[in-house]
């Protein structure tokens, strides 16, 4: 086993970043090439629900915790059906110790065909990415013979997210019932749903069934549902347009509650205008404030655009305190209201699961 891990490190691989930036490192996972936008996610821990989170569909995520894969993986701690990012990006590759694990990280990331790459300085990428911006990358961990400047075009020549459409391709292809009991019967759309969000509307006493991005909402208005939730999910929100029609169908019509991109869609819905993040809001630590209450929440976070220039009708619930960036909002005469970070977490605090609770309260209005 040693031997073979010692092996292993000898997989010379590179991430090369469209700026011409290039990180060494070496290979784990599934040895093939790919494209994707480079992130950096700030939490501690949480990996298997990162990698299974569909909001990080086409990026590499590189993690700023240091050591990776000391409690291996395991079934319970999925957040969706499969994995979703293109790779990972990670400083140091350690093996499962910890009475949970069913498979050990690398094996998991073979499972799902994604590739990895460790031993970067990923604080130097981080930072990197910080002063530069997320950037269009191709990750470089198998057999082929490619140069460096090779790589760099590639990455240069990916048409990025960017007026993508990354909902529909994660989104659940059929409707289906999450649970059969619960006082409110809620819809789900799937842009991209983690089960987190699931669970915790059930616990709410929702009955919850969840609907593939593209229905229409005088299908789902057919459901007669109490409330309709729309979920996170990956790229970029303005090219979203189906959704955005369905929810201007929707609002007034049915209370709604909109987390992460169903947030953004809601504000562009409304009229607001949704711009891209220097660098985006990945991790399970930032700070957003409530500004009618003045409470302050530490908060999961994944999203690379941002909404601004809120119409009349929205109100601003929170801000970002890093940025200062729209974090919440809710309608001032129609029951509608979303938040752009995860109150469901997994991984991260749950400061602000309570409004979940304000969504139940919302239907029982």
């Amino acid at each position: 086993m040693e031997r073979q891990w010692r092996k292993q490190r000898e997989r010379k691989a590179f991430l090369a970043l469209a700026d011409g930036t290039v990180f060494h490192g070496y290979g784990f996972g599934c040895p093939v090439d790919g494209t994707g936008e480079a992130v950096f996610n700030t939490g501690m821990t949480g990996y298997q629900e990162i990698l299974s989170d569909p909001s990080y569909a086409g990026q590499f995520v590189a993690l700023t915790t240091a050591e990776v894969g000391n409690y291996g993986c395991c079934e319970a701690d999925m957040e969706s059906r499969g994995v979703f990012l293109n790779a990972l990006v990670i400083q140091e590759l350690n093996r499962a110790s910890n009475y949970r694990a069913e498979e050990e990280l690398e094996d998991f990331l073979i499972r799902h065909g994604k590739p990895g790459i460790a031993g970067v300085d990923t604080r130097a990428l981080t930072l990197h990415l910080r002063e530069h911006g997320a950037q269009k990358a191709f990750l470089h961990v198998s057999d082929e013979e490619l140069s460096e400047e090779a790589a760099v075009e590639r990455a240069r020549a990916w048409e990025g997210l960017d007026g993508k459409d990354y909902a529909s391709i994660v989104s659940t292809t059929a409707s289906y019932r999450w649970n059969d009991s619960g006082k409110h019967r809620v819809v789900v759309y799937d842009f991209g749903v983690k089960y987190n969000i699931l669970r915790n509307l059930a616990e709410s006493g929702a009955q919850v069934t969840v609907v593939p991005s593209r229905t229409p909402a005088l299908e789902v208005l057919a459901m007669e549902p109490d409330g309709v939730f729309l979920s996170n999910g990956p790229a970029d929100p303005s090219a979203v347009k189906y959704a955005i029609d369905n929810i201007r169908v929707l609002l007034g019509q049915v209370p709604l509650m909109g987390i992460c991109l169903g947030h953004q869609l809601l504000g562009l819905a409304c009229g607001a205008k949704c711009g891209r993040l220097k660098f985006g809001h990945h991790g399970c630590n930032h700070p957003v404030k409530n500004v009618l209450t003045g409470e302050v929440a530490i908060s999961s976070q994944n999203h690379n655009y941002a909404l601004s220039d809120l119409p009349e009708e929205l109100e601003l619930t929170h801000i970002n305190l890093n940025d200062n960036s729209c974090e919440g909002l809710r309608h001032k005469t129609l029951p509608a209201f979303s938040v752009q970070f995860h109150p469901e977490a997994a991984p991260g605090p749950r400061d602000a699961q309570k409004l979940f609770d304000q969504f139940i309260q919302m239907m029982e209005k």
